[in-house]
């Protein structure tokens, strides 16, 4: 379990701490819960065959990538970049 915990805890420094100045406590929460959700929702995981924990099946392949564009949402004032396509 040590070796799984040192895993979550060095992808959370990578992906957010090494590039938010946490100013106090409640600001740390703020942060951890917004990556939360990005890392539970929207984060590719490869153990999961490139979907996130909380989704069930892969979403619909993109035919015709010409006809739709590309959204993108900032999370953590930008740390952080998902990409959606609007329909």
């Amino acid at each position: 379990m040590n070796a799984h915990c040192e895993r979550v805890i060095d992808t959370i420094r990578r992906e957010v701490l090494d590039h938010v100045l946490v100013m106090n406590q409640a600001h740390a929460g703020q942060v951890l819960a917004a990556y939360q959700d990005h890392y539970n929702r929207h984060r590719p995981h490869r153990s999961r065959n490139q979907r996130p924990p909380d989704a069930q099946e892969q979403p619909p392949a993109a035919a015709g990538l010409k006809a739709h564009r590309l959204l993108r949402t900032r999370i953590l004032g930008g740390v952080i970049n998902e990409y959606r396509y609007a329909s």
